[in-house]
């Protein structure tokens, strides 16, 4: 375990502070991720009282619940997908700390571009696959198969967008230290 400031969580309030493309990109994403994840938290608040309305209302009133596990599902993919910038943005996501302490800054550096390399190529093919299905569903007209019978173009469309979003937020980390800023 490391206590203290690590190699590689330089200040992200400075991470984009310059003039250049990748700079101003970064700070746009930045209140465009705020702004996603304001909704994000609406959209989890709704999953759960719809889960809550579904429980109490099939525990009290035998009632069916037709559309509130798909309702809360929806809203959930959404949430997650439409974050993940916002995540990586922050550097939020799991990491293994171990070999930062080991390497040395330059080698740190390296390592965070070669993931951020692979991650990139990983969700590109997520983004593009994720697009895919959502044309077909939508094309397609493709539903879910319960009785409310929702269109999955929905979910399908959010974790497109969420991913290509993320790409977009893993290129502008790329190319940061490239355009004078620093990296996040």
């Amino acid at each position: 375990m490391i206590h203290g400031p690590l190699p590689d969580h330089d200040d992200l309030t400075s991470a984009a502070a310059g003039t250049s493309p990748a700079a101003a990109l970064d700070r746009g994403l930045a209140i465009l991720n705020n702004i996603i994840v304001v909704f994000a938290a609406i959209a989890l608040v709704a999953a759960c009282a719809i889960l809550s309305y579904s429980v109490l209302s099939r525990a009290l009133f035998k009632a069916a619940n037709y559309w509130q596990d798909e309702a809360a599902v929806f809203l959930l993919v959404g949430a997650t997908f439409m974050t993940a910038a916002y995540v990586q943005q922050n550097r939020g996501h799991i990491g293994i700390e171990a070999f930062v302490g080991l390497l040395s800054p330059l080698a740190n550096r390296i390592r965070l571009w070669l993931v951020d390399a692979v991650t990139l190529l990983f969700c590109a093919f997520f983004a593009w696959k994720s697009w895919t299905l959502a044309h077909e569903a939508y094309v397609d007209g493709q539903v879910s198969n319960s009785m409310w019978s929702p269109p999955l173009a929905v979910p399908y469309s959010l974790m497109a967008f969420g991913m290509s979003l993320l790409c977009v937020q893993i290129i502008v980390q790329l190319a940061l230290p490239f355009a004078g800023g620093r990296r996040p």
